[in-house]
C-alpha cells in the first residue's frame, strides 16, 4: 500500500449569499469557466506527464501543493479581474500537475497500479459530470451548502494536521472519504453560485471546480491504494 498523507488544496475565499443578474450572465461565466477548466485539466495533464517522464520524487507533491495554495491566496485573487489571472490560473493548475506526475509514478509501481489510476480517473469524471449535470438541470439553489463546506473544511484540516503525527491508515480513509464528500458538495455549491450569479469571475470560477476536482481525484487513489492493500 502507497503510504502518502492526503493533502486537501484550499478553496478560494466565497460569499455564502447569492446575487440574481440576467439570466445571460450567468450563462456566459458557465460557459467561459467550463472553456477555461478544460483547458487547465488538459494543462495539467501536460505537465503530469512531464513529471512522469522526469521521474520526480514524491515530495514534489507537496511542495507543489503549498505553492499553489500561497499563489491561490495571494496572487490569482489580485490578478483575477485582469487578463494576467488566465496566466496565474494556469501557472497554478500546471504546478499541481507537476506535483500530481509524481505521485502517479509511485502508483504506477504498484501491483496494481494502473488500475488504481483508471478507477480514480473514471470515478473522478462520474462525480463530476454527474453533480454538475445534476446542478445544471435541476437548478436548485444550492447556497444552503454554504455553512457545510465551510464548517467541513475546518474540521478536514484539523483532522489532515492530526494525521501527520497519528499515521492512522484508517483515518487516512476517513479523511479522503470525506474530503470528497465535501469536494462534491463544492461542486455543487460552485455551480449553483455561477448560474445563480453569485460568482461572476469566470477565473475564479475554475479555480474552485478545479480544485474539487484534484481533491476527488487524489483522495480516490488514496483510498483505492489502502484498500488495494500494496505496501
Amino acid at each position: 500500500m502507497l503510504r502518502k498523507e492526503n493533502v486537501a488544496m484550499n478553496r478560494a475565499p466565497f460569499s455564502l449569499t447569492l446575487d440574481k443578474p440576467a439570466p445571460e450572465v450567468g450563462n456566459r461565466v458557465l460557459r467561459n469557466t467550463y472553456m477555461l477548466l478544460a483547458a487547465t485539466l488538459a494543462f495539467s495533464a501536460l505537465t503530469a506527464g512531464v513529471s512522469m517522464a522526469l521521474a520526480l520524487p514524491t515530495w514534489m507533491y507537496l511542495v507543489s501543493v503549498i505553492g499553489a495554495i500561497l499563489m491561490g491566496m495571494f496572487v490569482l485573487p489580485r490578478a483575477a479581474n485582469s487578463s494576467a489571472g488566465i496566466g496565474v490560473i494556469f501557472a497554478i493548475t500546471g504546478l499541481l500537475g507537476l506535483g500530481l506526475g509524481s505521485i502517479l509514478t509511485a502508483y504506477l509501481a504498484l501491483p496494481k497500479g494502473p488500475e488504481i489510476i483508471a478507477t480514480a480517473f473514471g470515478g473522478t469524471a462520474l462525480i463530476f459530470l454527474g453533480l454538475s449535470g445534476y446542478a445544471l438541470t435541476a437548478k436548485r439553489d444550492f447556497s444552503f451548502l454554504g455553512g457545510f463546506v465551510f464548517a467541513g473544511m475546518m474540521v478536514m484540516v484539523v483532522a489532515i494536521v492530526a494525521n501527520l503525527f497519528l499515521q492512522m491508515p484508517a483515518l487516512s480513509l476517513a479523511i479522503s472519504a470525506a474530503i470528497i464528500l465535501l469536494m462534491s458538495a463544492f461542486i455543487l455549491f460552485d455551480t449553483s453560485r455561477i448560474i445563480n450569479g453569485g460568482e461572476t469571475n469566470y477565473i475564479m470560477a475554475t479555480y474552485g471546480l478545479y480544485l474539487s476536482i484534484f481533491n476527488i481525484f487524489v483522495s480516490l487513489l488514496q483510498i483505492l491504494g489502502i484498500m488495494g492493500g500494496d505496501d
